[in-house]
């Protein structure tokens, strides 16, 4: 086992800290810019297509922040393409309605009419301890207090009370 440290490495930088702080900044104006433009439509909710994005976006931008992976114009050219993949399924989803089964997952009925429905629960792998914290943060403290409650397609729990 080898357990020198090669000090020099750990704070020289490869590439010159100009290039660094111009590379930094240019690809976080372009991402900035980018999800400016593109993101408004579902800000405040994060489903897992989202999270798959972001995810993407991160890698994506990572090919433009330094030297071994590529230029800037490579790392948002890569941006670009997943957000404009996003940008297309959601509006092939909003255009043709039939899609929309195929592209996002379809909601998830949980408790109707104040009985809990435990195959769904099951199907998704939630327990009641789980769904009543998620009931309690919509005021509702029994099942019997709820109309209607579905887990949507990106994850959200929407309820609807009884009068």
């Amino acid at each position: 086992m080898h357990l020198s440290i090669d000090w020099n490495s750990v704070f020289v930088p490869a590439i010159g800290l100009a290039e660094i702080i111009v590379r930094g900044s240019l690809m976080y104006l372009g991402l900035f810019v980018i999800l400016r433009v593109m993101a408004r439509r579902q800000a405040g909710h994060f489903g897992p297509a989202d999270l798959l994005v972001i995810v993407l976006i991160a890698d994506a931008a990572q090919n433009g922040l330094g030297k071994d992976y590529g230029s800037i114009t490579e790392g948002l050219t890569l941006v670009l393409t997943i957000v404009a993949w996003e940008y297309l399924l959601d509006w092939i989803s909003w255009r043709f309605p039939w899609t929309r089964p195929y592209i996002s997952p379809p909601s998830l009925t949980l408790v109707r009419d104040g009985r809990l429905i435990s195959q769904n629960l099951r199907k998704e792998m939630i327990t009641e301890d789980e769904l009543k914290a998620q009931l309690r943060e919509h005021q509702v403290e029994d099942y019997a207090d709820v109309r209607l409650a579905t887990l949507e397609g990106d994850g959200r729990l929407s309820v609807l009370k009884r009068k």
